[in-house]
């Protein structure tokens, strides 16, 4: 199905959708969960509210034949580099295509806004989640980032920190 445009009023759904792809026991069903590494939410109404006041930001969704959101991407525009984030694809849908339409619909999207390499983060130890990124073209830039997320965003139940992966288009 298409992948469009979010729009502010998606912001329920959106949250709904994040939260199970990434957090708790729904998430469990799918493969990208976190559930094992951090507890509590991924994120909350308020701050999806607020990406869509940043000019910079864009967030991408698909949608199935009833119109319900079954996959998501956030954008933002950093200089040259368009960063890809909170990826998800609800937990009952993986490995269907969903996430690979999002990944070229956010490559689109850059090439739209004259941005030549997307960025992203990921947890170092999601193993599967980085190859599955590197056979889409993303490479580790041997960048790592420390994990920063607020408490309200969940707790670490063990170190982390992030791996920084590239694609050039």
């Amino acid at each position: 199905m298409p992948v469009t445009k979010a729009l502010q009023t998606d912001v329920p759904e959106l949250n709904v959708l994040v939260n199970s792809a990434y957090r708790g026991e729904t998430s469990k069903q799918g493969w990208t969960t976190e559930a094992n590494l951090l507890d509590g939410l991924r994120i909350d109404e308020e701050t999806l509210k607020g990406y869509f006041d940043d000019p910079s930001i864009t967030i991408l969704k698909n949608t199935d034949e009833n119109g319900s959101i079954n996959g998501c991407v956030y954008l933002e525009q950093r200089g040259p580099k368009l960063y890809v984030g909170m990826f998800s694809v609800s937990p009952l849908l993986q490995g269907k295509g969903i996430g690979r339409d999002l990944l070229l619909a956010a490559e689109a999207y850059a090439k739209q806004v004259n941005c030549n390499t997307l960025t992203m983060t990921v947890i170092s130890i999601r193993y599967e989640l980085i190859s599955w990124y590197e056979r889409r073209g993303y490479k580790a830039t041997g960048e790592m980032q420390p994990f920063h997320v607020e408490k309200k965003f969940g707790v670490a139940r063990q170190p982390i920190e992030l791996s920084v992966l590239e694609k050039s288009i």
